[in-house]
């Protein structure tokens, strides 16, 4: 099963993590990064811009609203992610819990990530996915 380790921040969280020496912090990052692709479990991980960057495309009205970053209201940012591929939930929680990312104001989500598989084998629109992912080795 796969599942996502989503990796949120508040904004005082992000602040002191940006006072971190770089080095220090890509050697860290990469020691866990190392122990999950030793593991085998490692499918994918990524970190984001900030947010400050991106945009957001409110689809509440016609046409879709397009808004500049910062968010104005959001809590905790969605920082990056890393998808797992782990027999359970539990080992999913273990590996966050391993995660060298401590202090108030972060956490991690953890979701699962549903398969093709998981949706009506009979659907047209299921089996040209199907077929893509076939054809690009992603199944």
């Amino acid at each position: 099963m796969k599942y996502m380790l989503i990796m949120r921040a508040t904004d005082e969280a992000l602040a002191k993590m940006m006072d971190t020496d770089f080095d220090e912090m890509l050697a860290t990052i990469g020691r866990y990064n190392d122990e999950l692709i030793r593991a085998g479990v490692l499918v994918a991980a990524e970190g984001l811009d900030d947010a400050a960057e991106g945009v957001v495309v409110d689809h509440s009205s016609e046409p879709p609203v397009v808004t500049d970053g910062p968010y104005g209201e959001t809590k905790e940012l969605f920082g990056g992610f890393y998808i797992l591929n782990v027999a359970s939930k539990e080992e999913a929680v273990e590996w966050a819990r391993r995660a060298p990312f401590s202090g108030p104001g972060l956490k991690t989500e953890i979701r699962r990530v549903t398969t093709i598989d998981e949706f009506p084998q009979d659907n047209e629109w299921i089996q040209k996915e199907r077929a893509w992912r076939e054809a690009t080795g992603q199944l």
